[in-house]
């Protein structure tokens, strides 16, 4: 558990019942005001889609309505929202929303308001792609070095990579060796895409190969057809990881070298392009979801990762700067600009629990207040002193412990050994070899004259000697009471013993009244 929480700035439940993912929280400006704010958009499995633009009267306060821009139902689960230059013949940005089977871009626009009661925020749909398969999750960008525009990439829960330029499909590509979807992310400096197979490697493919690859709609033709119209899927760089990823995440700051991250289920790495390791951070905890920001640092990169123990961490590198408590697990983590304050962590939880925090600590305010000035009194205190010092002494003291038995003893016990033999021998487990192994009775009987507590009592004989039992607890004898046993006594052992004496020994507490 950390020391320190994080400073509540903003926070919301979103609906009831609703479930939340990694990619149903996105925070950019997706209504072009160019303002410089971003906006937080959530969808959710029950498909409402949300944005909301935060605007506290003071820091931990909730959301107010005016801070909801936009609610609407879809008709269909929200796997992920991203926001990009999604459509031809302007560089706006547009949002593209995922479902299981369908791809839809929106246009988010507000209308000016004339009463108290704000802007009126709404959207479009541009187009959309209806898909042939079941959509897992998305990946956007520049695909190809073009300008201007955003392509979007889709990734199929039986491995195919289905690619759309804007308003038309591309082609789709199958993944080699596929048999459960990754995370996907693109990396716009070496042109590539880049993944996790469930053989626990990091992949990279181009996005040429991709192009100029057999066409994974056309699995009918002929051998001789499929060498003349593409190529066989390459892996570009391939690396293994010994672990399952849960993010993939590609950034490149002017301070620092382009890097690829990769949260693995015990272990996050930073790779350079080329798919060497540039370090690895070992963590002791689940975490949950992750997001690497720019650091003031030149040369470094910081990196917000949170954990299944609502703890979110800061680390420099593989230097951990902060740790910080959640008041939930996050599935999702993003760093915005929100109301002219950068840097607002924004964190989601799988059951709709939305916040906006930020880092450090509060000055204590609380001032002790001051104690009344009196003169002390020596002797009363003195006095005092020597009377504890008394009590204390006569505690210690050994002779108060135990009550005093001058002319009797506490507990007796005596032994009496019958005159004859069993009649019916007792011996178990003998090693003598003979038709019957004799035994005696010997009648145990312990007398107290005090009350007594748990006692036990322990028989004891010299081999080759054993007795049938050698052990026993009784409840607690009253003042004045007795208690007997019986037990037998035979030759266990092939020998003769040295001697017929045995020893019983009882062990008891006394109450002290004390």
């Amino acid at each position: 558990m950390s020391l320190f929480k994080a400073r509540d700035w903003w926070s919301t439940v979103l609906g009831e019942n609703e479930e939340f993912d990694q990619g149903c929280l996105c925070v950019a400006d997706v209504d072009n005001s160019g303002s410089g704010q971003d906006k937080i958009i959530v969808g959710s499995y029950m498909g409402y889609l949300r944005i909301f633009n935060p605007h506290p009267v003071k820091p931990g306060d909730g959301a107010q309505l005016e801070d909801l821009l936009l609610e609407v139902q879809l008709k269909e689960p929200i796997l992920q929202v991203e926001v990009g230059k999604f459509v031809s013949g302007t560089e706006g940005l547009h949002l593209a929303v995922l479902h299981c089977r369908k791809l839809s871009v929106y246009a988010v626009s507000g209308t000016m308001g004339n009463v108290e009661h704000g802007n009126q925020y709404q959207i479009k749909l541009m187009y959309e792609h209806n898909l042939q398969r079941t959509a897992c999750n998305m990946t956007y960008g520049p695909f190809g070095g073009v300008k201007g525009r955003d392509l979007i990439c889709i990734q199929s829960m039986d491995g195919m990579l289905m690619l759309f330029e804007q308003e038309s499909y591309a082609f789709g590509r199958f993944l080699p060796g596929f048999l459960l979807p990754g995370p996907l992310a693109y990396s716009s400096r070496t042109d590539s895409f880049i993944t996790v197979s469930s053989c626990q490697q990091v992949e990279s493919y181009k996005y040429q190969v991709l192009a100029f690859a057999t066409d994974a709609d056309e699995r009918q033709e002929t051998e001789q057809q499929k060498l003349s119209s593409g190529k066989r899927l390459v892996v570009d760089w391939v690396l293994n990881i010994g672990e399952q990823a849960l993010d993939v995440c590609v950034v490149s700051f002017d301070q620092a070298v382009a890097s690829v991250f990769v949260l693995g289920e015990r272990n996050f790495f930073c790779l350079k392009d080329n798919g060497q390791i540039r370090f690895m951070k070992k963590v002791d905890y689940s975490p949950s979801c992750f997001v690497p920001y720019d650091s003031v640092k030149e040369g470094t990169i910081n990196t917000l990762i949170g954990n299944h123990s609502k703890i979110l961490n800061v680390y420099q590198d593989v230097t951990l700067k902060w740790a910080t408590q959640l008041s939930h697990v996050p599935v999702a983590v993003k760093v915005a600009n929100l109301q002219d304050l950068k840097g607002v962590i924004v964190t989601l939880s799988d059951a709709g629990h939305l916040q906006c925090s930020y880092l450090g600590t509060d000055p204590s305010i609380f001032q002790a207040p001051k104690v009344e000035s009196r003169e002390i009194n020596y002797e009363e205190y003195d006095a005092e002193m020597k009377e504890l010092q008394k009590i204390i002494r006569e505690a210690t003291t050994i002779k108060d412990i135990l009550p005093h038995s001058e002319k009797h003893k506490d507990l007796t016990v005596t032994a009496e050994v019958s005159p004859d033999l069993d009649a019916e021998s007792q011996a178990i487990d003998s090693e003598v070899k003979a038709d019957a192994v004799p035994s005696v009775t010997v009648k145990i009987t312990m007398q107290s004259r005090v009350t007594v507590q748990k006692p036990n009592l322990t028989v004891s004989v010299q081999a080759p000697l054993a007795v049938t039992c050698d052990q026993f607890i009784f409840d607690d004898l009253e003042q004045d009471s007795s208690e007997s046993v019986v037990v037998s006594v035979f030759l266990k052992g092939n020998c003769s013993p040295p001697e017929l004496e045995g020893n019983c020994l009882v062990s008891y507490n006394i109450p002290t009244g004390k």
